[in-house]
């Protein structure tokens, strides 16, 4: 029996996108289906045409020409930016659609975690999803009772189990479906970034499960994530994914190396050109600008720095809040900060101005940071209306230097954050 469990050849999916032509609207009247019948009917009889306003469709290919190899017992992540058809191969993989070109092998049952409510039947209690999901993965009433009080543990469900799944919350509704779909023992086992309407401590708690289901019982597992320390942690192989083509696989420490690389490149355009920013763009970051202390550009482990921030608008506004998140490389969130605390910035903002975050001593390790820039509409523990935000929007270096008590500087993976700290002995009784 070959090993291959998943064999992806020269796989392609095509869509048409329909574009709206100029000068129609997108809600039409039954007076406007009778003007145009009227149009068609002068059109034919005098020949003329004032020019064609029908809809027009455009192919887009979500992949085109991905071909690889999942052996059994392995986990694989699938990484790459927002858009590059990571779902769209798994919805192919999971039979929810199917490929306009080439062809999927599988061995072996699919359990497939995609989106929140895949799988289920809202009018269905939770109790009756799990033996229908069962039901779907070919297994018996017998397999399933006898994994059935496990999955309720592990989902933490069971007050709610003779309850409606429509009107579970997402976070409920997860927990069950990720259960479900791990203890139900697919030969093959494929999630999305779904885990991520989890708390933090279901999320540990799946990726436990995962890692085990791949290296203890053997299964295959494919996981597709933007948090690069957990594709990290429990995947050993990995495929980068862009614009719909398979830029290369690999061990997953190459392979997010690979896509941290691509993914930082966009640090390189300006700011106020970078079109992947989101918000109603009331207001627009236009520059940002990290220095130490001193005004200078080497930044050190013990440093203070300065992040200067220029914005503008179409006029004036009022209560707006500036937020700041430093991760690594990893997308790994060292800190979190934003101007609704302890703050001197007015309450009233001019159309232009800038903004200055000094931050004490950062106490991070040697390596690289980026920033993720944000402008919000009240407070963010609210909830506030996002205005604008920026991921990536600017990368630092922090440089090794001997500080608080370190004589060498561990390393990252070692430790993010350093500490002063002072060791001694006891001697006589006393230290």
């Amino acid at each position: 029996m070959s090993d291959v469990m998943i064999r992806v050849e020269n796989l392609g999916k095509k869509y048409m996108i329909g574009h709206q032509a100029e000068g129609r609207s997108n809600y039409v009247a039954l007076r406007d289906v009778l003007a145009d019948g009227a149009k068609s009917l002068v059109k034919r009889f005098t020949g003329r045409d004032k020019g064609d306003r029908r809809p027009t469709q455009e192919e887009f290919w979500a992949l085109k020409d991905v071909s690889f190899e999942v052996k059994r017992g392995e986990c694989v992540g699938i990484i790459g930016r927002n858009g590059a058809g990571k779902s769209t191969l798994l919805k192919i993989l999971a039979h929810i659609t199917r490929p306009t070109e080439g062809r999927v092998t599988l061995h072996g049952r699919v359990g497939s975690l995609l989106e929140v409510g895949t799988g289920f039947h809202p009018e269905l209690t939770g109790r009756e999803n799990i033996y229908l999901n069962g039901a779907i993965l070919g297994m018996s009433r017998r397999e399933i009772r006898a994994k059935f009080d496990e999955i309720v543990d592990f989902a933490e469900v069971e007050k709610f189990l003779d309850t409606p799944v429509k009107r579970y919350s997402s976070g409920m509704y997860v927990r069950l479906a990720f259960a479900v779909a791990a203890h139900l023992e697919p030969e093959i086992l494929v999630v999305d970034e779904v885990l991520a309407v989890g708390d933090a401590a279901f999320q540990k708690k799946c990726l436990g499960k995962m890692g085990e289901v791949s290296e203890k019982e053997g299964r295959t597992v494919l996981f597709v994530s933007h948090n690069m320390a957990a594709v990290s942690a429990i995947c050993e192989k990995g495929c980068l994914i862009s614009e719909g083509n398979l830029i290369s696989t690999g061990e997953i420490k190459t392979i997010v190396d690979e896509y941290l690389n691509c993914t930082l490149s966009s640090t390189s355009i300006p700011i106020i050109k970078r079109q992947d920013r989101k918000g109603n763009g009331q207001v627009r970051l236009t520059s940002i600008e990290i220095s130490n202390s001193n005004g200078g550009s080497r930044i050190f482990c013990d440093d203070s720095i300065n992040i200067l921030l220029e914005y503008k608008a179409e006029k004036s506004f009022k209560n707006m809040t500036f937020a700041i998140g430093i991760f690594d490389l990893s997308n790994v969130e060292i800190y979190f900060i934003d101007s609704s605390s302890n703050s001197l910035l007015p309450t009233f903002f001019p159309e232009k101005g800038k903004i200055k975050c000094s931050l004490g001593p950062i106490n991070i390790s040697p390596g690289e940071c980026y920033v993720n820039v944000a402008i919000i509409k009240g407070e963010v523990q609210t909830s506030g209306d996002i205005v604008d935000y920026i991921q990536n929007a600017a990368i630092f270096t922090i440089e090794d230097k001997k500080c608080y008590g370190y004589q060498t500087i561990p390393p990252r993976s070692w430790s993010m954050c350093l500490v002063s700290h002072q060791w001694s002995s006891e001697s006589n009784g006393k230290i």
